[in-house]
Order: C-alpha cells, then sequence, then structure tokens
C-alpha cells in the first residue's frame, strides 16, 4: 500500500538548511514504489529555498511565506505545518532534530495521535519494514525501533543520513501555495540577536574545533578560529570554558549544550568529562590535544596529540595552510 511522506524542510535567513536535504534523504530511504514524498517550505523569505528544492526530485513542494513566520513562534509555524498536514493527508512526516524540529515534532505527533521517533541516526528497510536508530545514555548504546501503526513522526539527527541529490533530470516538482490560516500568536518574536559568532552552524559542520579550560582565555580561542576559518569548520567550547567566561553559552557542546556529529572533531585543552563526551562522542573522527596523557578525553580520541595547544595549533594550521591555500 502506498504512501505519503511530507518533508519539513527547514530554512534560515531565506536559505535552506543542509538539514533540510538530509530529512529529504531520509524520506528517499524510506519511499517505496508508487510513495509520494510531499515538502513543505514556510517562512517570510523562501522563494531562493523554494528555487532550490525544484530539483531535488519530490512530487510535491507546498509552500506558506508570511510575516508572522519571520522568525520562529511555535503558533504560527504549527498552523503552517497542520496546513500542509490537511492538503496531503501524510503517513509520515519528518523533522530534522534542530531545535524547531524538536519543539514541532511533538506538537504535530500529538495532534495527528501519532507515534514518534527521536534524534534518529540511521534508518534501515527490509522487506517494506522500516526499523530506526537512535542513541541513549549519551551515545553509549543504541536502540532500534518501530512503529506498530500509523502515522509517524520522526526526527532526524543533523549529520547522519546521507543528504538528498539533486535529480538527474533537473526534478520536476508541482509547487503548491497554501493558504496560512494565521492564528492568534500568543507570543511575538520582535527579533533575534544571535550572539555566536561563527559563519558555520555548530550542528551542521563538518569540523568542529573546540576549546575548554585549557584555551586559558578568550583569545585561546584565536588560534582555534583561525584553524576552523582555514578548514571552513566551526568552533565549539566545552561548559568549563563557557563558565569561565571564554566564550559564549552559544558555543557550548555537551549534555547541557549542543550534540554534534562532525566528521572530525577536534578537542583542544579539553580533559574529556561525561557530560562533554555526550554531545560529541558520536562525531566520525576525534582529535585530541592535551597537555595531560592521562586525561579521559584521550580514551575517546582516535588520534591524540600530548602538548601544549599554542604550541600545535600553530603548526597544524601552518601545515594545513600548506596544503590548502
Amino acid at each position: 500500500m502506498s504512501k505519503t511522506i511530507l518533508v519539513y524542510a527547514e530554512s534560515r535567513d531565506g536559505k535552506l538548511r543542509q538539514v533540510a536535504l538530509e530529512t529529504l534523504g531520509a524520506a528517499h530511504i524510506l519511499a517505496g514504489d508508487g510513495d509520494s514524498i510531499r515538502i513543505l517550505l514556510a517562512g517570510s523569505n523562501i522563494t531562493e529555498a523554494t528555487s532550490t528544492l525544484t530539483s531535488y526530485g519530490a512530487d510535491t513542494i507546498y509552500t506558506i511565506e508570511h510575516d508572522d513566520m519571520d522568525n520562529y513562534a511555535p503558533d504560527a509555524y504549527m498552523a503552517a505545518v497542520q496546513a500542509a498536514i490537511r492538503e496531503a493527508q501524510p503517513d509520515v512526516v519528518l523533522f530534522g532534530h534542530t531545535a524547531i524540529g524538536r519543539d514541532l515534532a511533538p506538537l504535530i505527533a500529538a495532534s495527528m495521535s501519532a507515534g514518534q521517533i527521536s534524534d534518529v541516526t540511521a534508518i534501515e528497510v527490509e522487506d517494506g519494514n522500516a526499523s530506526f536508530t537512535r542513541p541513549l545514555y549519551a551515545g553509549k548504546a543504541f536502540e532500534k525501533r518501530v512503529f506498530q501503526s500509523g502515522p509517524w513522526v520522526v526526527t532526524i539527527r543533523p549529520n547522519n543520513i546521507p543528504a538528498a541529490e539533486p535529480s538527474p533530470d533537473g526534478g520536476n516538482s508541482n509547487i503548491v501555495d497554501i493558504s496560512y490560516p494565521a492564528p492568534s500568536l500568543r507570543t511575538i518574536v520582535k527579533d533575534v540577536v544571535r550572539k555566536t559568532t561563527g559563519k558555520i552552524d555548530l550542528a551542521e559542520a563538518k569540523i568542529v574545533i573546540s576549546g575548554g579550560r585549557g584555551v586559558k582565555s578568550a583569545d585561546g580561542f584565536k588560534p582555534l578560529e583561525e584553524l576552523a576559518d582555514l578548514l571552513g569548520g566551526a568552533v565549539g567550547a566545552s561548559r568549563g570554558a563557557c563558565d569561565a567566561g571564554y566564550c559564549d553559552y552559544a558555543l557550548q557542546i555537551g549534555q547541557t549544550g549542543k550534540v554534534v556529529t562532525p566528521e572530525i572533531y577536534i578537542a583542544c585543552g579539553i580533559s574529556g568529562a561525561i557530560q562533554h563526551l555526550a554531545g560529541m562522542s558520536q562525531s566520525r573522527v576525534i582529535i585530541a590535544i592535551n597537555k595531560d596523557p592521562e586525561a579521559p578525553i584521550f580514551k575517546v580520541a582516535d588520534y591524540g596529540i600530548v602538548g601544549d595547544l599554542f604550541d600545535i595549533m600553530p603548526l597544524l594550521t601552518e601545515e594545513f595552510r600548506k596544503v590548502l591555500v
């Protein structure tokens, strides 16, 4: 029996986020012959993002554009997603496991009387039956879950599911503008001040370079920022560095901060407390730089360098610059 999959494609400042393409990639994994993939794109400036999505092979792209969605407001976005659900009548709704996705998904699941599986890192389909893998206990264990009945709501962790690729034929999506049923907003976001100075979103960065108390000061992050700029990565921090006032809490990675799964994670002057490991232990390659050879971070690192980060980071940056510039 054919099913309809609705993908919520997240955008920011008019541009499509990488996690939107990864969520669409999850839809392609789940879709079988005769299944329909549909996309919802909602916001206040979505022309560029809509143009990008048309080449990715979805059957239909629903668009909702309104000033209410200039900044994220739960009531506004909830109304937009529900409008798309009324149009599509989906069997599966997919979100990215982002701040917005984590907020919207349970609201939508409750409104649909649907089951929900969150923070999915892998999807397997065998004989038409799908199973979803998600981490437990800060990544120390994994479980596989299945739905016994529909509909389904699923959130996809960034940097885990391969992103969808553009269709070779350029795509032929049907774009449908949906009327926005403006709700009575209980809260109105007037402005958003982003404290992080990074050019790349931490959750989506392929390379993350993080500093801990070992950076010693705010200026101690400069060597990390220099290498991150060279490699096209993002800078993160441990809670210890944030608590010490070396950087803003927007950069915090760990159990009470952001969870990242980059291809390369470089930990500089980070001891490796369990709370920090909870936010980065699923990185594909972990490189640790620390003066203490007994630091716990080396137990999870694929590569370790024992030494002073202020001696090592300039050398690394110099060597990478020889290759990349």
